[in-house]
């Protein structure tokens, strides 16, 4: 690895396979690479799922190449079938245009954006995609693809040996896809692609591709699935997805995520998801028993930094301080506006922790309440039925819920 990027995301774990390592490092050594990524816009947000993909663009940029991030406006609208079970819900064009300029925010947080240089930019396939003529694109690109190869793909075989419906529809992405290498190499010198480790085969499909029409000369790049120690996907917890967009998920609950990691993935996410120099990290994963717990304190404080800004990380890191070392309130936790009249009234611990978040439905928090879990302004909930009066609020006019041990939300009287 003699180019300084493929020789940093080496270090840091970030690379799975590559269709040429010494090709793709002597061109990094000799002139700026154009690198993208692709990212579908099914959700107005992406999740700590992309995060590794995210990272690397950036990592890209830090080393003196340039970034591209491409969204998938057109291939949105087939639908990815790496992966899934069944086809997604088709989104009309102003749904995936709301969903791509929500997503962009997030990308400004990592990237820098513009025109000169290596500044990265943002494209739509959609772009060039819709504007396809059928048959045209049948005889240009479409011999290029063998029925029976399509079939060997693990997107494909998956849904067929599930006998889960596959439709025409969903075939055709892995031929849009490949498309969109050839393309960008063509509009913006794009050299390199860059994926999870699921979409090897599309990118490889995109260099052939390329090669045959072009004659260029393409490579791929991709990063292995991230698990957590305990075996899960890394963006998934019993909560839901850990959103990107604070509007989905608060900085605080975000913060939280990373500082609840486990002991074994500490170093490992240090590596993946901040920019700490790696003797830094090698010296804060070397720590154990509580002492440990403040290396897990700056990776929080670190991955948030990344994605939401200095000042948000120090406030979630400020308002777990004062919830869990001194006892407090913090008045950046999750919170749900009650009116007077409904404390009057009585309103239902369960629906209440619903309403912050703490759980995903009613169902699921009568279960918490039942199991012991579950506690208002620190005392155990023993009744599922236990309602919220104005008794329960302090004189500042506020109650804590509390989930387990590490998770909480405020009820304020609005």
């Amino acid at each position: 690895m003699t180019s300084d990027f493929l020789r940093i995301l080496q270090e840091r774990g970030y690379i799975h396979q590559c269709t040429d390592f010494g090709g793709l490092s002597a061109l990094a050594e000799r002139e700026m690479v154009t690198a993208y990524i692709g990212f579908d816009a099914t959700a107005d947000s992406l999740h700590v799922g992309s995060l590794v993909q995210i990272m690397m663009l950036r990592w890209l940029q830090e080393t003196g190449h340039k970034p591209v991030v491409l969204m998938g406006g057109g291939t949105t609208k087939v639908g990815d079938p790496s992966g899934k079970d069944e086809s997604r819900q088709l989104l009309n064009d102003q749904e995936i245009g709301a969903n791509i300029a929500s997503i962009r925010r997030v990308f400004e947080r990592f990237l820098t954006f513009g025109e000169d240089g290596n500044k990265a930019v943002m494209v739509n396939n959609a772009d060039w995609l819709d504007k396809l003529a059928y048959i045209p694109f049948l005889r240009e690109v479409g011999r290029h693809f063998t029925i029976n190869r399509m079939l060997s793909f693990d997107s494909v075989k998956l849904r067929l040996e599930r006998e889960q419906p596959l439709t025409f529809l969903e075939f055709n992405y892995m031929i849009l896809q490949a498309y969109d290498f050839m393309e960008l190499a063509r509009r913006e010198g794009c050299r390199l692609q860059m994926g999870g480790s699921d979409q090897w085969g599309n990118i490889v499909n995109g260099i052939e591709l390329a090669r045959r029409i072009d004659g260029l000369e393409l490579f791929g790049l991709t990063t292995p699935l991230i698990t957590t120690a305990g075996g899960q996907k890394m963006g998934k917890t019993a909560a839901g997805a850990i959103w990107l967009n604070p509007e989905r998920l608060p900085p605080y609950d975000y913060w939280q995520f990373w500082r609840n990691t486990e002991d074994a993935d500490v170093g490992r996410f240090l590596r993946l998801f901040t920019l700490l120099p790696l003797e830094d990290v090698a010296r804060l994963e070397a720590l154990e028993g509580q002492e440990l717990n403040e290396a897990k304190k700056v990776l929080a404080g670190e991955a948030t930094a990344l994605c939401h800004g200095r000042e948000a990380a120090e406030a979630a890191a400020e308002t777990a301080r004062r919830t869990f070392e001194e006892g407090g309130l913090g008045e950046n936790l999750p919170s749900v506006a009650v009116s007077a009249a409904e404390l009057e009234k009585g309103i239902p611990a369960f629906l209440l922790f619903t309403q912050s978040g703490l759980t995903q439905s009613n169902g699921e928090a009568r279960r918490l309440i039942k199991g012991g879990g579950a506690r208002l302004n620190d005392l155990r909930i023993e009744d599922e039925n236990r309602q919220l009066r104005p008794e329960d609020l302090s004189a500042e006019g506020v109650a804590k819920l509390s989930a387990g041990r590490k998770k909480h939300a405020l009820v304020r009287l609005n």
